[in-house]
């Protein structure tokens, strides 16, 4: 159903994995769809051809989200060509995985930069060209919430940071009718965590149903938060992660 017909979308980080599984997704739905990109330039050019082979619309704009005067950059482009910004996906991140005390501050600020500045700053930089009504949608991970296991400390300090972010945006932008809502994905199988990979069977361990996600698991929720069907949600976090977490 083309429920998005007429919107446009900014997904940070839409070249690969779950973000590509996003751009598909609301492009499919009807959405003018725009996501940034680091360093993956053929995985970019190759899903901008796949959306327009299916009819839909999408660009991609190169911008690092540790440079935050790249990153407002490639928003006001969108803006000034598209008039507004419907929809903003913070799904740019990094994930860093090891004891504490190894951890530099260059490190700190590496992961912080990414995964919540980046966040802050799109966020902010969006604002400008959102009409009331808008959405933005934040992906954090069910590590936020619940650590199982050691080395885990600043990926989960990062996530846990956009919880308190996407409730006080959710707070602020209440009376321009903008939803701010954070999907919590668990163990989805991507290039970066294969369902077979080595570390797969402890994952699957946890969870209430062993299975892995899938990208599009994830890219169907943001989906519904970004339609007509999840206007009454704001200031929530919705965990995708087949039970890890109860």
């Amino acid at each position: 159903m083309k429920n998005l017909t007429g919107k446009t979308v900014f997904i940070t980080g839409g070249s690969r994995g779950i973000g590509a599984a996003i751009a598909r997704k609301l492009a499919a739905m009807g959405a003018f769809v725009a996501f940034s990109y680091h360093n993956s330039e053929h995985a970019a050019n190759a899903l901008v051809a796949e959306i327009e082979h299916a009819g839909g619309n999408a660009l991609a704009i190169k911008a690092d989200n540790t440079d935050h005067r790249a990153l407002q950059g490639a928003i006001q482009q969108l803006g000034a060509s598209r008039k507004n910004i419907d929809i903003l996906i913070n799904n740019a991140g990094i994930f860093d995985a090891r004891p504490v005390e190894s951890f530099s501050v260059e490190d700190l600020d590496s992961t912080l930069n990414v995964n919540v500045r980046a966040v802050f700053i799109a966020s902010q930089a969006v604002l400008k060209h959102m009409p009331n009504g808008g959405r933005i949608i934040n992906i954090g991970s069910n590590l936020a919430t619940r650590v199982p296991g050691p080395g885990l400390s600043l990926y989960a300090m990062s996530k846990a940071a956009l919880v308190g972010l996407t409730k006080a945006m959710a707070r602020e932008l209440g009376h321009r009718r903008i939803n701010v809502n954070i999907v919590h994905p668990g163990s989805t199988d991507t290039d970066m965590n294969p369902a077979n990979g080595e570390h797969a069977g402890g994952q699957l361990a946890l969870m209430a149903i062993p299975k892995f996600n899938s990208a599009m698991d994830v890219a169907n929720v943001v989906s519904w938060l970004a339609e007509e069907a999840g206007q009454a949600l704001t200031g929530t976090e919705i965990t995708v992660d087949h039970g890890a977490n109860i």
